[in-house]
């Protein structure tokens, strides 16, 4: 008798087991923990065999989901690539991304290749700006969906990665030393803003903004001619830069989430392919990192 593996429950094990945790695959799969919990048991059913256990840190891949593991992704990807492939002649028309200055060069710059030679008939606008002002942009429907930098906790859009909020300065400088403490950020709206000033307040440490008018490009200047220190996600920072991570006198800076918003009212088919290449590019960069 012929049977047929459920694509669906395969992508929830895997994710699952990619993350080592039912609550983290639920938010980045989008259902609940519950919904989670009962796809891995219907599928440790249909296959009769055990595919996690629980140990102190947390989900353990049994045998049984090792030998799983490696197959599903593969199968994940040939199901991915087939739907690629024979969906990519109905997805046309425009689709506007938003994106935070900072990731539209790093992170994000192989994504939207990607997703410009594989749905050429499909006209990208691309958005940078804030993280809140994008919020804003996607609520008020002027984007239709949005990589957004948020503080890690409850979020309404997916998680794609989590990385460290780290002080950047000049390789050698000074500015880390200067009181007042020399601060450039790139705008007002900065998502990185009140934490950055909490903790430098929770600190006791006087500070002063040098620059902060919306330019990266002048932002990284400031910090590159050791003008002043500034905030970026650590795989953000340029190598000519250095990360002070080992300064005693600089406080401690939170992880942001890297998180993909999709808006309420319906996401058209050149989004919802752009929101999946987004997801399987961010994947493959932590995968390779």
């Amino acid at each position: 008798m012929i049977r047929n593996l459920d694509t669906a429950l395969i992508r929830t094990f895997v994710t699952v087991a990619d993350t080592a945790s039912m609550t983290a695959a639920a938010n980045a799969l989008h259902l609940t923990q519950g919904a989670v919990s009962q796809q891995i048991k219907r599928l440790e059913e249909v296959l009769g065999c055990s595919l996690f256990e629980r140990d102190r840190r947390g989900l353990r891949l049994t045998r049984s989901g090792e030998r799983l593991f490696g197959k599903g992704k593969r199968l994940l990807s040939l199901n991915d690539e087939i739907w690629a492939e024979m969906a990519t002649s109905a997805v046309e028309g425009e689709v506007r991304l938003g994106v935070p200055y900072d990731l539209v060069g790093t992170m994000l710059a192989p994504v939207l290749k990607t997703y410009a030679e594989t749905y050429s008939q499909v006209e990208i606008s691309l958005v940078c700006a804030s993280s809140p002002e994008l919020t804003a942009a996607l609520a008020a429907g002027t984007i239709d969906l949005a990589v957004i930098e948020e503080p890690v906790g409850p979020s309404a859009g997916e998680c794609l990665a989590i990385d460290r909020l780290v002080w950047v300065g000049a390789k050698g400088g000074i500015a880390r030393r200067k009181r007042p403490l020399p601060v450039s950020m790139v705008a007002d709206t900065c998502a990185f803003r009140p934490a950055v000033l909490a903790a430098l307040n929770e600190h006791g440490l006087e500070w002063r903004t040098v620059f902060e008018n919306g330019n990266l490009d002048a932002t990284t200047a400031t910090v590159r001619s050791d003008l002043a220190v500034t905030t970026w996600l650590a795989s953000t920072v340029p190598a000519d830069l250095d990360i002070l991570a080992a300064d005693p006198e600089l406080p401690a800076l939170p992880n942001f989430s890297i998180n993909l918003h999709l808006p309420k009212h319906g996401v058209g088919p050149a989004a919802r392919e752009f929101a999946a290449c987004i997801r399987d590019g961010l994947a493959r960069r932590q995968q390779a990192a």
